[in-house]
């Protein structure tokens, strides 16, 4: 699968329309199988004190496309409390939460891609929120390096 095909599917789990700048991504390549990158995000997005909420299986649709890959599925969580918190006093937050990465796997490699929080800066009519996808920016970005470096 091409990459162009992937990002746009990260932009459209999360609700993105706008694919103009790079920062709008955070994308990273593991040298690790799938399976084994798969359990470390898993890991790390604990670490970080996030619980996954559920893992998607993407393939199944991609398979009746023509792609053959059984390693590809979107990774939803978030912090609970926060979760509930937010969905209360910012309905309009709801349509992109939990929050997804997206991991496949490429040849032997396995890539990770997720939008930037930040850029749900429109929605940030306080600077409560704007603090907060400033936060999950930051943590996002350091989930993935932590998978990248196999840690």
């Amino acid at each position: 699968m091409r990459c162009n095909s992937l990002v746009l599917l990260v932009l459209l789990c999360v609700g993105l329309t706008s694919v103009s700048h790079a920062d709008e991504l955070f994308m990273v390549r593991s040298s690790h199988a799938f399976p084994e990158t798969m359990a470390t995000l898993q890991e790390v997005i604990s670490r970080h004190g996030y619980t996954v909420s559920r893992v998607q299986r993407v393939d199944i649709g991609l398979t009746d496309s023509g792609f053959k890959t059984d390693m590809y599925r979107l990774v939803f969580f978030a912090r609970p409390d926060e979760l509930r918190d937010l969905s209360q006093r910012y309905p309009q937050l709801i349509p992109y939460l939990p929050w997804p990465i997206t991991i496949f796997a490429e040849g032997e490699e396995t890539l990770l891609v997720t939008a930037n929080p930040a850029e749900l800066h429109a929605l940030a009519h306080n600077d409560e929120l704007k603090h907060l996808f400033r936060r999950w920016s930051t943590e996002f970005r350091a989930i993935l390096e932590e998978v990248r470096k196999g840690e």
